[in-house]
């Protein structure tokens, strides 16, 4: 139907212009709520469930780009896992250049805390991944380190090839000291370097194998 100008539609005009009442308010925040408080212990797990994981797959990215810009710029990069900070564990990549007086640091990634991801030592009941069976990687003084060199090769300080085995992983319970290295099942992740090329690989342990990942 056709209304003159100026004239409502009376239908409009019949309807209620009325916004949200308080209950309606109440009933929509108690719901969020309820929610909020199931996912986030969810969410929180799976967080800390893949923080291992994260963790070995930062140090692996960290180590190939150490190895790329030693092969791109034809110098000795080196790298180290550096846990004397306990609340705040650092991976760098340092330049050799041996043209310079003093060796720089080419980039710093912070990592999680030691109570949340040990690297230090190796988990209680798990093997090293066989092959390659490297032996674990020794930290001296709360740093490990590995030298690239411009050949490919993975080096000590002495000029040693390295091929060793890298562990993350999750403490079980408290406290988390040098005495407690029970890990949480199915967390554990592993690296494996070569050194006579480099090559690093990521492996997870489903709590009784490991895997190759790449």
């Amino acid at each position: 139907m056709l209304f003159r100008e100026g004239k409502k539609d009376p239908d409009i005009q019949s309807r209620p212009n009325r916004g949200m009442s308080l209950v309606e308010l109440v009933v929509v925040l108690t719901v969020l709520g309820i929610l909020t408080a199931v996912s986030v212990p969810y969410l929180m797990r799976y967080t800390q469930k893949y923080k291992t994981e994260d963790q070995a797959i930062k140090v692996m990215d960290l180590m190939r780009e150490a190895g790329q810009l030693a092969l791109e710029r034809r110098r000795t990069f080196r790298f180290e896992l550096d846990l004397n900070n306990s609340q705040r564990p650092v991976g760098r990549i340092i330049d050799q250049d041996s043209t310079q007086a003093t060796a720089f640091r080419t980039k710093e990634v912070p990592l999680e805390p030691v109570n949340e991801v040990r690297m230090d030592l190796p988990p209680l009941g798990i093997i090293r991944p066989n092959p390659p069976n490297y032996a674990n990687a020794a930290f001296t003084s709360g740093v490990w380190t590995a030298f690239f060199r411009s050949d490919g090769t993975v080096v000590t300080a002495t000029g040693t090839p390295i091929s060793a085995t890298l562990f993350f992983w999750p403490p079980k319970r408290e406290p988390y000291d040098a005495s407690n290295l029970e890990p949480r099942p199915g967390e554990v992740r592993a690296l494996t370097i070569f050194g006579g090329s480099g090559a690093v690989r990521f492996w997870k342990h489903n709590g009784t194998a490991w895997a190759a990942w790449q």
